[in-house]
């Protein structure tokens, strides 16, 4: 459940969607199931900016950090280098 913003330093709590932007990224992890094969179960993660924080920054997932805030400039050069590694 959402609870506040994204941003670690902001605590503005999360009240409406009118405001702001949500992310929302999927995540897959084994689950044993009941005749004890495992499979994939899929689980939906929702990450919400506050409207201040969402102007500056946006919220990416990165394969060793797990989900982070970014700053928006810094966007597009973090996917190139995560592209290339």
């Amino acid at each position: 459940m959402l609870s506040k913003c994204a941003n670690p330093v902001c605590f503005t709590p999360f009240r409406y969607l009118r405001e702001g932007k949500l992310f929302e990224f999927d995540s897959q992890r084994e689950s044993e199931s009941v005749q004890g094969s495992k499979r994939a179960a899929r689980r939906v993660e929702f990450f919400w900016l506050c409207g201040e924080c969402s102007t500056r920054l946006t919220v990416i997932r990165d394969a060793q950090l797990g989900v982070v805030t970014v700053p928006i400039a810094r966007e597009s050069k973090y996917l190139v280098r995560g592209a290339a590694a």
